[in-house]
């Protein structure tokens, strides 16, 4: 009897766990007859089911995981109206982005109509503008899309405060690694919050993971290195250089940025808070910018109110420092400690705060 016991408990350890299966009823309406609808799996990235709108009508349905993430996106549509397999059905207007099912379902909707909605009205703004008074008022631009981006992260951040108990940040958990650091996840887990487990929450720090620091990198070539120097004028024509900082105890970020960058500026009061906080004990920042435009450059400087010194050669892409530290995308940053080797790079969000408070303590 014990033998037949252990056999049967091999046996079960042996075969996978299977998710729970789910019906999935979801119902449409759109007024573009003739055109295609895709039902998409968000963890996998691939299309379920694909129908044909019809009398203004499309339906789907099936069987897919409890709580899988799924999307319905029109062909013509660059956006996708998103849903967990809850077991509510499901009703869905493409025509005004509206969705009627489980309340999780319904919050999940409005919230992204919310996120959505400053770009959009952004967006509509620069449509009725010529490139003229575009070119005009750049720097005016540059700052709407910093306000919808700051808007954005609020939202996000709001949304991981207040929904902890449903599934709901799951949709947003990209942008809120990108402004939490990877090592929010961990704590997520650590809290056991309802979505924790998810695996669609994993992918996404996974894929952020690869992104950020990707395994043949040639720019993570560069932590454990010694930095490597760069020399260029600062707004009022004064040359300066970065060597002008590393050593007596100093940690100098490198910030790479450009007034045209709107994740760049969404990021420096984040930077400017990490400055307050640590300048006292040896934390020193110097800007390097890629831009172009010195008007542009200095009125940047002038609204963020970023107080370390500010550098640009005005080569945007073409900068000294783009194949010095092989720049491809900003933000970007390298970290150098007092010895002048370089110990980070692409500190963003709470990241940034995790290292400092690791070197200079609370």
């Amino acid at each position: 009897m014990k033998k037949i016991i252990l056999l049967v408990v091999l046996l079960a350890m042996a075969i996978p766990s299977i998710a729970q299966q789910v019906k999935f009823s979801v119902i449409g309406t759109y007024t573009n007859n003739g055109e295609k609808i895709y039902l998409k799996d968000r963890l996998t990235d691939k299309r379920i089911d694909s129908v044909v709108v019809a009398d203004g009508k499309f339906s789907f349905n099936g069987l897919a995981d409890k709580d899988a993430f799924m999307g319905v996106k029109a062909e013509n549509l660059n956006w996708a109206m998103d849903f967990f397999n809850d077991g509510t059905p499901v009703i869905i207007n493409v025509n005004d982005s509206t969705l009627k099912g489980s309340s999780q379902n319904e919050r999940l909707v409005k919230y992204s109509v919310e996120f959505d909605s400053p770009e959009r009205e952004l967006m509509a703004k620069l449509e009725k503008m010529t490139e003229d008074e575009m070119n005009a008022k750049e720097e005016e631009i540059n700052v709407m899309m910093t306000q919808v981006q700051e808007k954005q992260l609020a939202l996000v951040n709001k949304i991981f405060k207040e929904e902890r108990n449903s599934l709901i940040p799951l949709a947003f958990s990209d942008i809120y690694f990108l402004d939490n650091g990877l090592e929010a996840y961990d704590q997520l887990v650590q809290e056991q919050v309802v979505f924790a487990s998810h695996p669609y929450l994993k992918k996404i720090k996974d894929n952020l993971e690869e992104m950020m620091h990707p395994k043949d990198s040639p720019k993570l070539a560069f932590i454990g290195q010694q930095y490597t120097d760069l020399e260029m004028p600062d707004p009022e024509g004064k040359l300066h250089r970065i060597s002008d900082l590393v050593g007596e105890g100093k940690w100098v970020l490198v910030d790479f940025w450009a007034s045209w960058c709107g994740p760049c500026r969404v990021e420096m009061p984040n930077v400017l808070e990490a400055y307050n906080m640590y300048h006292t004990k040896g934390f020193e920042v110097i800007g390097v910018s890629l831009d172009e435009k010195k008007e542009a450059w200095v009125k940047a400087i002038a609204h963020i109110n970023m107080p370390w010194i500010q550098i640009s050669d005005l080569k945007g892409w073409k900068s000294a420092a783009a194949p010095a530290y092989k720049i491809d995308l900003i933000p970007d940053n390298i970290l150098i400690d007092p010895q002048g080797k370089i110990i980070e790079r692409g500190l963003r969000g709470k990241s940034l705060h995790h290292h400092l408070q690791k070197i200079f303590g609370e």
